[in-house]
């Protein structure tokens, strides 16, 4: 039984890496939860440049312009991060693991389903919250470019997923 639905339709950007003879199985993005700190950022920033706004600081209209050209930049900031966000995905196919990231800057990490010999999830308690965790994967005694992926949803399901991949029957 798939506890995660498949997704046969992967993004352009992932199927460049999948070889003929490998299949899709899950290809997911990050939880939105990897946003908050960004977008906490840019909240805390909005607060400052408003209180400074009505301050002594804020009354010439320099340092007024400053204050909000450098909010303007924190939110610019934010944007890039939501954009490269979009852009990364985690994929499971039937041989082996990958994560791809980046917006200008393309990078693919993989690991071969034959090669994990150890996987664990951990959730936080902000993770079981918000509905993401961490997959730990070892190979071997060695390391690998794939060991830890952070922020991943459903990762129970996910769990199960690679482990029937792993060991098939």
């Amino acid at each position: 039984m798939r506890l995660v639905a498949s997704s046969n339709n992967a993004p352009a950007s992932v199927n460049r890496y999948l070889l003929p003879h490998e299949q899709d199985v899950v290809t997911i993005r990050k939880h939105p939860a990897v946003l908050l700190g960004p977008a906490a950022s840019v909240l805390g920033a909005l607060v400052a440049a408003g209180i400074l706004s009505n301050t002594e600081i804020g009354q010439t209209g320099a340092t007024l312009a400053i204050v909000w050209w450098l909010w303007l930049l924190v939110l610019v900031w934010f944007v890039w991060r939501i954009a490269d966000w979009s852009v990364d995905y985690f994929v499971i196919t039937s041989a082996r693991l990958l994560l791809t990231q980046g917006l200008i800057t393309r990078q693919v990490n993989m690991m071969p389903l034959g090669k994990v010999t150890d996987m664990r999830f951990e959730r936080t308690l902000m993770g079981r919250f918000l509905g993401y965790g961490t997959f730990v994967m070892e190979s071997a005694g060695q390391d690998q470019a794939l060991s830890k992926i952070n922020f991943i949803p459903y990762p129970e399901q996910l769990y199960l997923e690679v482990v029937g991949l792993i060991f098939k029957e």
